[in-house]
C-alpha cells in the first residue's frame, strides 16, 4: 500500500542526451497512472521496467508538445501488443480533437477503446475516483489552459485489535464492520465502542503534480499539506523575469510554494536545457525548503 512516483522525464521543451520531456508514473497500491507523456515516454517505460499493460489511465496536464507528443506512439504500441482493455485519457476537450485524427490515421484498427474524459481547466474538480485513490484536477497559470493533479488515497480502514476482540468475543463476521468504524453490540446488549476494538487507520497519503505554471498563490491552497509535491522549476532566480514572461517558475519559487503549503517533501523538475548541472537549482530550492530533491530520471520517490 502507498504512493510512489517514477520519474520518466524531467526536462522542459527540448530533450537532451541526458533528460527527456515530462512524464511520470504514479503507483497507487498497484494501480499505475501515467502523468503527461512527452516524446520518448514508451522508451522510458521500458527502461524503468514499467509493464505497459498496467497503465489504464493517462493524465495530460496541457497541450504543449513536451507533455503530449509521446502519446500517439504509446497508443500505437498498445495496439501492436494486443491490448484489449479500455485506455482512459484525461485532458481538456481539445486533446480529443487533436488526438483522434492521429489515432484514426495511424492506428485505425485498435483492439481496444480509447475513452476520453474532458477536464474543465478553470475550477478544481474530481476527475477520477475508485476504492484506492481520488484524483483532483486544479488550475495553474500557464500560456494555455493547464491543470495540475492531486492524487489522494481514500480513507483507510481501521486495524483490528485482536487481543481486545478475543476478550469481548467478537465473531469473525463482525470484523469488516469494525474496520469501517462501527461499534460492537454483544448478545446481552452491551455496546463496545469501536476504539476499544480497533487501532486508528494509517494516514492516507497524497501526491501533487504541479506542471508548467507561473508562481500563483492559488496553487498553495490546492496542494496544502500533501506528502509529496512535484513543482516545475524551469529556471534559477537570476532568470525570474524570463520565467514570468514564459509562464514558468524558478527553483526558489517552487520551494516557496512548498513552504507556504506545508508539504512534507518537494521534487523539482521541468528544467531548462541551459542547465547541464542541476545542483545549483537544487541548492537554490533547498535554501527555502530543505527537504527538496531533484526529479531525476529513473528515480522512484515515496510519498
Amino acid at each position: 500500500m502507498g504512493l510512489s512516483v517514477t520519474i520518466l522525464g524531467s526536462n522542459s521543451a527540448l530533450p537532451t542526451s541526458e533528460r527527456n520531456p515530462t512524464a511520470q508514473v504514479l503507483d497507487a497500491s498497484g494501480r499505475f497512472f501515467l502523468i503527461d507523456c512527452g516524446e520518448g515516454t514508451q522508451v522510458q517505460l521500458r527502461r524503468n521496467k514499467v509493464h505497459f499493460g498496467k497503465i489504464d489511465h493517462v493524465f495530460i496536464s496541457h497541450l504543449h508538445g513536451d507533455h503530449v507528443f509521446g502519446l500517439p506512439g504509446l497508443i500505437s504500441s498498445f495496439g501492436l501488443l494486443g491490448r484489449t482493455k479500455d485506455l482512459h485519457i484525461y485532458g481538456i476537450a481539445d486533446l480529443e480533437t487533436v488526438l483522434l485524427p492521429v489515432i484514426n490515421y495511424f492506428s485505425r484498427e485498435l483492439p481496444f477503446n480509447v475513452v476520453f474524459h474532458h477536464i474543465q481547466p478553470y475550477e478544481p474538480a474530481v476527475i477520477f475516483e475508485d476504492s484506492i485513490v481520488k484524483v483532483t484536477a486544479f488550475p495553474v497559470e500557464h500560456r494555455i489552459p493547464t491543470v495540475g493533479f492531486l492524487f489522494r488515497e481514500q480513507p483507510k480502514e481501521r486495524k483490528i485489535n485482536k487481543e481486545k476482540c478475543d476478550f469481548y468475543g467478537v465473531p469473525l463476521r463482525v470484523l469488516p464492520k469494525l474496520k469501517k468504524g462501527e461499534d460492537f453490540i454483544r448478545d446481552e446488549g452491551e455496546t463496545v465502542p469501536n476504539d476499544k476494538l480497533t487501532f486508528p487507520p494509517p494516514p492516507s497519503l497524497s501526491y501533487a503534480f504541479c506542471t508548467d505554471t507561473r508562481l500563483n498563490s492559488s496553487i498553495v491552497e490546492a496542494v496544502k499539506g500533501v506528502d509529496l509535491l512535484y513543482h516545475e522549476a524551469t529556471f534559477m532566480s537570476d532568470q525570474e523575469a524570463l520565467a514570468h514572461r514564459t509562464f514558468h517558475s524558478t527553483a526558489r519559487q517552487a520551494a516557496q510554494v512548498a513552504l507556504n503549503a506545508g508539504v512534507k517533501q518537494l521534487l523539482v523538475g521541468h528544467f531548462s536545457s541551459r542547465y547541464r548541472d542541476l545542483s545549483p537549482l537544487l541548492s537554490e530550492a533547498q535554501e527555502v525548503f530543505p527537504n527538496t530533491k531533484i526529479a531525476e530520471e529513473g528515480k522512484v520517490f515515496e510519498a
